[in-house]
């Protein structure tokens, strides 16, 4: 009888060695995922060690949970300012899902957490959840999530007057500066923003 194959005692790379100095775990996520959370974990390992160069305003990739089974709330037709509509079943316009609302296309969504202020003049703020799609073509104008010099960060798409793209940020404060990008930079659009939500309690 042959003691060859099989898994052999001590054998492998001993626990908490890799490049995060942790144990590990298997994980199944959806094969479009993947390079989204490769370049998060490489964002996470750099700025554990302090090498990444870009200040970056993204805290953290959410992959959304769909369920089979929709949550429907109801959607009110009344329109308020600052108070509540009237529960009455006529006021009840329909129901909405809110995953439905939020995301157009499940495989190619994920949430992201805002860091910092750098976005609050369209009312991102910090801890607020924002979603990314990546099959949507960005354009001018757009919120998107970039990755500049293997950075993320989620800033306004535009071009400068030299016809290079640049992305903006939106705060009046002018703490903030526009990043250009050169051409000795490695640049990329992750995905295009479409939406955002934070709870206040």
């Amino acid at each position: 009888m042959s003691n060859r194959g099989g898994k052999r005692e001590n054998a492998g790379r001993p626990r908490g060695q890799g490049k995060f100095g942790e144990p590990t775990v298997s994980i199944r996520i959806p094969e479009s995922q993947g390079a989204t959370i490769k370049n998060f974990l490489d964002a996470y390992q750099r700025k554990r060690t302090g090498s990444g160069e870009e200040e970056s305003n993204v805290d953290e990739f959410l992959i959304p949970a769909i369920s089979d089974q929709p949550t429907l709330l109801p959607l009110f037709s009344t329109k308020v300012a600052a108070g509540f509509p009237s529960p009455a079943d006529d006021h009840i316009e329909k129901s909405l899902d809110v995953s439905e609302f939020l995301i157009d296309h499940a495989a190619s969504t994920f949430f992201v957490t805002i860091k910092g202020d750098s976005m609050m003049d369209v009312g991102l703020l910090p801890d607020d959840k924002v979603v990314v799609d990546r099959s949507k073509t960005p354009g001018i104008g757009d919120i998107v999530l970039a990755v500049v010099d293997r950075e993320f960060t989620i800033k306004i798409f535009d071009y400068g007057a030299n016809k290079m793209p640049r992305l903006m940020p939106a705060n009046s404060s002018g703490a903030y500066k526009p990043i250009y990008i050169r051409p000795d930079m490695q640049f990329e659009i992750f995905g295009v923003v479409t939406g955002s939500f934070r709870r206040f309690k």
